[in-house]
């Protein structure tokens, strides 16, 4: 058994050394709009956005100025979009049921799954206007009941991008701003003058953007960390070359540091992958993203098995997979660590992107190891609570707990069990020795 690698992407240090720096300026650039609050806030926007204004945030007439601007087709098409991802988000919810059971006779416990109070949804839009993104992160938390959704994402050529907007706006925000990258995330979470703090940061973004919320997490919640993007083939010789060289770069053009990687046990179609992306390259309009990404970070692994195969992927835990073999349902059931997967040639990861109704804001740098993607589920808090409603009850548990609480030294909390055990029990239980 061996594991050969075609073309390989940055080493892991080099890697590492390029985060490192990421955090150094996130580390400075929260602390400064901790600071500064607006004025910072300000500042940055100018810098990185070339964009000013009196209030980042947009008013309803500017709401309204925007989406019309959107052609009727693709307000349509937004409105499709967005239904299939509510329709999918609101089966999720209807699984996820509050409960009450009855544990012996007089010990009610259960819990209730509580929205929480407010979310900030980050939008990108940098080198592209991510409207699926406010489907995803919006129109999710809207179905989840979140009572305060505000919304930000950064200018598009000098202005708002009306189909952004509209997602926006459609997907239930109430409050929409037009700001990016860092000062976006860090105001959310951290407060301004002029803009409330938020309990939830939700959202894909850039490296930046990610560390931001990396660091933010436990001042407030976070979904997941997610981007850059990262994808990944599994095929074997039931497909060819061009379908899964397409499927690589169409995620590589996400941007210059996307992770895009082949796993196969056929050399035939590796090497015919490696001169189809060639090919490709020389056409394709994004090239200048999504070939830096390639160069940067594009690998080609040759297995000897299937089992391999499985090994490789969960190892990597790429946020996409899209799985193109003989067993694709055999991948489904024993793949353990992902993003997403896209099963079969008919599938492909752009569907997830966009339209299909699977949330997108998925899990990167092998955090699908120990976290799903973003969901409805991600909004809501299960809290549990528990009621004992008789004397015998009250009794019983509070004699377990008085002897369970001193066998790990507690006297306080026993004695918060012998009260109950005196009182609804009638037993007398001298101060600070365990009920009977």
């Amino acid at each position: 058994m061996t594991i050969e690698y075609l073309k390989r992407g940055k080493p892991e240090a080099d890697r590492a050394e390029d985060d490192a720096k990421t955090a150094a300026v996130v580390a400075a650039t929260l602390k400064d709009i901790e600071t500064r609050g607006d004025t910072a806030v300000r500042e940055l926007a100018n810098k990185f956005d070339g964009y000013d204004r009196d209030s980042y945030r947009l008013t309803q007439d500017e709401i309204d100025i925007l989406i019309a601007k959107v052609s009727p087709r693709d307000l349509e098409d937004i409105k499709f979009a967005q239904a299939q991802v509510v329709n999918f988000a609101q089966a999720q919810r209807d699984s996820m049921l509050d409960i009450e059971v009855e544990t012996m006779p007089g010990v009610i416990l259960g819990h209730k799954n509580i929205p929480v109070q407010s979310v900030g949804c980050y939008v990108p839009g940098g080198k592209f206007p991510m409207v699926a993104s406010a489907h995803m992160s919006v129109a999710t938390a809207k179905v989840a009941g979140v009572p305060r959704i505000i919304a930000c994402t950064p200018p598009f050529n000098g202005e708002p991008n009306p189909a952004v907007i509209a997602a926006m706006h459609l997907g239930g925000a109430h409050e929409i701003y037009v700001l990016g990258g860092i000062q976006a995330v860090g105001a959310m979470a951290l407060g301004t003058e002029s803009i409330d703090p938020v309990h939830l940061l939700v959202g894909p973004g850039n490296a930046f953007v990610a560390e931001a919320k990396r660091q933010l997490f436990g001042r407030v919640g976070i979904d997941l960390f997610a981007g850059p993007t990262e994808t990944m083939v599994i095929a074997d010789e039931t497909v060819d070359a061009e379908m899964c060289a397409t499927d690589l770069l169409g995620q590589a053009e996400h941007g210059y540091n996307s992770p895009a990687v082949l796993v196969t046990n056929s050399r035939k179609l590796a090497e015919g992958t490696l001169s189809e992306i060639d090919r490709i390259l020389k056409i394709l309009p994004t090239a200048g993203t999504a070939g830096v990404s390639w160069q940067d970070y594009g690998e080609v692994i040759l297995c000897d098995t299937y089992d391999e195969m499985l090994e490789v992927a969960d190892d990597i835990a790429s946020e996409h997979v899209q799985v193109m073999t003989d067993r694709d349902d055999w991948f489904l059931e024993s793949m353990t660590c992902y993003g997403a997967l896209f099963l079969g040639p008919r599938t492909n990861v752009s569907n997830g992107d966009k339209v299909i109704g699977t949330n997108h804001t998925l899990p990167t740098k092998k955090a699908g190891r120990y976290t799903g993607g973003l969901w409805v589920g991600k909004y809501l808090k299960t809290h549990s609570y528990q009621k004992i409603t008789t004397d015998e009850a009250a009794a019983k548990i509070g004699a377990y707990g008085s002897r369970l609480c001193l066998l790990e030294g507690f006297v306080g909390h026993a004695e918060q069990c012998n009260l109950r055990v005196r009182r609804y029990g009638g037993q007398n239980v001298p101060y600070g020795e365990a009920a009977e």
